[in-house]
C-alpha cells in the first residue's frame, strides 16, 4: 500500500519516505476522471439514488446527518466502533481479533527464536516476514472447500527499517541489514488449523514456505520472457530472476494458486543511468532510478545497481503466481498481465470460462486494467490451468462522459502501439504497459488500489485511494475533487448480472459508490447514504474484500495524515447494494501508526484474516508510539496478521 503524501523526502530524522504515491510519473493528464464525470450531469445520480442531491451543476453532494444507532436500512448487525487512535487495537462487541502470526514467528519446526536484538538474514528466511500485506486462505486438502483447515498465504510488502533498528536509515544499511532487510521481503506461506474456535499455525506442515526476494528463483513468463530487455549477465536468457520486491495486494486463483503483486519495486534500484540510455524514458516512467531515496542495496549487490545492470529492473513489476500446494515449485512471473504498480490481481471466471484479472497501477494519475485469458479454464484439469495467465489479451480503462466506460486493448501493431513509437512486439507493451496506456488515450485516476469483483451481483469496485496532486483546474463542482486528499470507489457494471456478467465485455457502465471524507465538513464533498455515523465514514480507501452475501469490506490507508484526520485506519463495511447501499460501518481498527491490509474470507464468512501493517510507523525504534502486539520493554511493534471470529461462532457482520 501506498500512503498519502509520501515524496520520498528525507525528513528530520533522516528516514526516507516508503514510496511516491502522489509524485506524478504520468506525463499525459489531461483527461481525469473529474474532468469526464463533470459531463455527467444530464445522467444521472452519482449514488444512483442514494443521495438527496444529484450532480447537476451547482448542487453539493448529499451530506449524512450522522446517525448515532444502527440503522434499520442495513444489513450489517454489529455496533460500531468508535474513531479513536490508540496503542492496542480494537474489534467489534461480540468479536474476537487474535493474533495469528507476527513478523519473526518462525514457520518451521527448527526455525530459530524471535530475537529483535541480533536480526540475522538467515534466520529471517526461516521466519515470518515484515509488513505482511495480501491474505490469501486455500483450503485443504487441495480441492475442497475446508473453512476450518488450510494454507495461509501472505505477502511481506516492505520493511520499516527504523523500527527494526535503532537509528536505521534505509538508504544507509549495513551489508548484514540489506541482508536482512532483502529477505523480510517476499511472502509466506504456513498451514492454519482452526480447533475449539480458536487458530495455529502447524509448524511441521510439508507447505510452509518463505520465499524472499535474497534467495528465491522465480520464472519470468510470458511475451516479455527472454526478450532482450530482460537479459541480465546473471541471467542472460531472460527467464528467471532472484526474488518478487513489495508485493502489496494479490488474488487466489480458482485452481489454486496465489497472485502476489509487485507494486513500489522502483525505491530498491539506486545508481546513476546514463541520459542517452535506450531505457532512460522508461524507467522515467516507473520512478526510477530511486537516487537518494533508494534503499541500500544497491551498494552490496550489483543487480539493484542500475549503473552496472540496468536490465534488471525491467524483471520487477509484474504479477507473480505461486502454487502453495506444492513448496517445491517455482514461482512464475506472468509478463502477459503488463508491468507497472500492480495493486491486486482478482480473478473472475467468466460466463465462457474464460479467465479475467484486474488489477490497480497505485500511483496518482494512473490506471485500470483487466487481462482477458484466450483459453478457458477447465475445472477438472488443474495443470492445464497453469499456464491460463501467459495467453490473452490486456486491457486498459477508458471512463466516459455518458456513463460508460471501455476497456481499449493493448496489443502490438493496433492504436499506435507500433515501431513508430518505440514498440516492436507485445513484449515492448508488457515491459512498458504504462506508456501504452497513456498512447491509445486512457482515463488517469486518483491511484487506483485493489479492484474486487462482487461474488454476488458480478459488479466490480475499485479503491481509489486518494491524489493530492490534483489541481483545481482538472475538476469542477460536481466532481471529486482538487487535492483529494480523501478518496473514493467506483462501481463499474460489466452486462449482465452475477454470473451472468459478461466480464469480457468492452463497453461497462460506472458510477460512484462512495465519495470519501468527513461528510460534516463542507470542504470535504463527501458522499454517503444518509444514516452513516459518526464513526462510520472513511478515509482513503485501499484494499477490500466480499464475503458471501456480497457485502463489500475496506481497509483504509491514511499513511501519515491519521493525526491529522483524527481517526484510525481499519476495516468499513457496507452493503452495495438495496436500502443500506453505501451505508459504511466501522467493524475494526489498528493501532496508532499502523495501516489495514488484505482482508480475506473464508469460505463460511466465519473468520476474517487481516493485516496490520507497520505499527508505529512515523515513530522511533526507542520510543515507539506502540509495541503490539507484544506490549513488552525491548520487543518492538510487530507486523502481524489478526483472525477475527464471532464470539458465537456465527457469520462476521450478522
Amino acid at each position: 500500500m501506498n500512503a498519502e503524501n509520501r515524496c520520498f523526502e528525507i525528513d528530520s530524522k533522516g528516514k526516507i519516505d516508503r514510496d511516491n504515491a502522489d509524485v506524478v510519473t504520468n506525463p499525459d493528464i489531461s483527461e481525469t476522471l473529474a474532468d469526464i464525470a463533470s459531463r455527467r450531469a444530464d445522467r444521472r445520480t452519482v449514488l444512483k439514488g442514494i443521495l438527496a442531491a444529484g450532480i447537476a451543476a451547482g448542487v453539493p453532494f448529499a451530506r449524512s446527518a450522522l446517525a448515532s444507532k444502527v440503522s434499520k436500512n442495513t444489513t450489517l448487525r454489529f455496533d460500531e466502533i468508535a474513531h479513536e487512535i490508540t496503542p492496542d487495537h480494537h474489534v467489534a462487541d461480540g468479536y474476537s481479533a487474535d493474533i495469528l502470526i507476527r513478523w519473526g514467528d518462525g514457520i518451521f519446526i527448527d526455525s530459530p527464536e524471535f530475537d529483535p536484538a541480533n536480526l540475522r538474514a538467515d534466520d529471517q528466511e526461516r521466519q515470518f516476514g515484515y509488513n505482511c500485506d495480501f491474505i490469501g486462505y486455500l483450503p485443504l486438502p487441495i480441492g475442497s472447500n475446508n473453512p476450518n483447515h488450510g494454507l495461509l498465504c501472505v505477502n511481506h510488502e516492505y520493511s520499516s527499517v527504523e523500527l527494526m533498528w535503532q537509528g536505521a536509515n534505509a538508504s544507509e544499511l549495513s551489508k548484514e541489514q540489506s541482508d536482512y532487510d532483502l529477505s523480510a521481503h517476499g511472502h509466506s506461506i504456513v498451514e492454519i488449523i482452526r480447533r475449539r474456535g480458536k487458530w495455529r499455525i502447524v509448524a511441521n506442515s510439508q507447505y510452509n514456505r518463505r520465499i524472499s526476494a535474497r534467495t528465491t528463483e522465480m520464472l519470468i513468463s510470458g511475451p516479455a520472457a527472454g526478450h532482450e530487455r530482460l537479459r541480465t549477465p546473471s541471467d542472460p536468457a531472460g527467464r528467471r530472476v532472484i526474488g518478487t520486491l513489495n508485493n502489496c495486494a494479490g488474488g487466489v486463483t480458482p485452481w489454486g494458486t496465489i497472485l502476489t503483486c509487485e507494486e513500489n519495486f522502483d525505491q530498491y534500484f539506486g545508481g546513476t543511468l546514463p541520459a542517452d540510455h535506450t531505457e532512460t524514458e522508461n524507467f522515467r516512467r516507473m520512478g526510477m532510478p530511486a537516487g537518494d531515496r533508494a534503499r541500500s542495496w544497491y551498494k552490496y549487490h550489483e543487480r539493484f545497481d542500475m549503473s552496472k545492470q540496468p536490465n534488471e529492473a525491467n524483471r520487477f513489476g509484474y504479477v507473480v503466481e505461486i502454487d502453495p500446494y506444492n513448496p517445491d515449485s517455482t514461482p512464475v512471473k506472468r509478463t502477459a498481465l503488463g508491468r507497472f504498480k500492480h495493486e491486486g490481481a482478482t480473478v473472475w471466471i467468466n460466463r465462457d470460462r474464460r479467465v479475467v484479472v484486474y488489477s490497480g497501477d497505485d500511483q496518482a494519475f494512473e490506471f485500470i486494467y483487466k487481462f482477458v485469458s484466450r483459453r478457458r479454464y477447465d475445472p477438472a484439469d488443474r495443470e492445464a490451468n497453469m499456464n491460463l495467465l501467459d495467453d490473452g489479451k490486456l486491457f486498459v480503462a477508458k471512463f466516459e462522459d455518458n456513463g460508460t466506460m471501455r476497456w481499449l486493448p493493448l496489443v502490438f501493431g493496433e492504436d499506435n502501439l507500433t515501431p513508430e513509437n518505440g514498440f516492436h512486439s507485445q513484449a515492448d507493451i508488457c515491459i512498458e504497459t504504462r506508456r501504452a496506456a497513456s498512447i491509445v488515450g486512457v482515463t488517469p485516476l486518483d491511484r487506483p488500489e485493489d479492484v474486487e469483483a462482487n461474488p454476488v451481483t458480478g459488479r466490480v469496485y475499485a479503491m481509489l485511494t486518494n491524489n493530492s496532486g490534483r489541481t483545481e483546474e482538472q475538476i469542477d463542482e460536481v466532481n471529486p475533487r482538487a487535492h483529494n486528499n480523501y478518496g473514493q470507489i467506483i462501481e463499474m457494471r460489466p452486462p449482465g448480472e452475477g454470473p451472468d456478467s459478461d466480464h469480457t465485455a468492452n463497453v461497462y457502465e460506472w458510477d460512484l459508490l462512495i465519495v470519501a471524507g468527513d461528510p460534516r465538513n463542507p470542504e470535504h464533498h463527501a458522499s454517503y447514504h444518509p444514516d452513516v455515523s459518526e464513526n462510520g465514514w472513511l478515509v482513503c480507501p485501499d484494499n477490500c474484500a466480499f464475503d458471501n452475501q456480497g457485502r463489500l469490506w475496506i481497509a483504509t490507508d491514511q499513511g501519515s495524515a491519521q493525526e491529522r484526520n483524527g481517526i484510525p485506519d481499519g476495516i468499513y463495511a457496507t452493503d452495495t447494494i438495496g436500502d443500506g447501499r453505501g451505508l459504511t460501518r466501522f467493524f475494526y481498527r489498528v493501532p496508532r501508526g499502523a495501516e489495514m491490509c488484505g482482508p480475506f474470507f473464508t469460505s463460511d464468512n466465519k473468520t476474517l484474516f487481516v493485516s496490520v501493517q507497520h505499527p508505529a510507523e512515523g515513530s522511533s525504534y526507542a520510543d515507539p508510539w506502540t509495541r503490539w502486539p507484544d506490549f513488552k520493554d525491548g520487543v518492538p511493534p510487530r507486523p502481524s496478521v489478526v483472525a477475527i471470529t464471532k464470539d458465537n461462532g456465527g457469520i462476521i457482520g450478522d
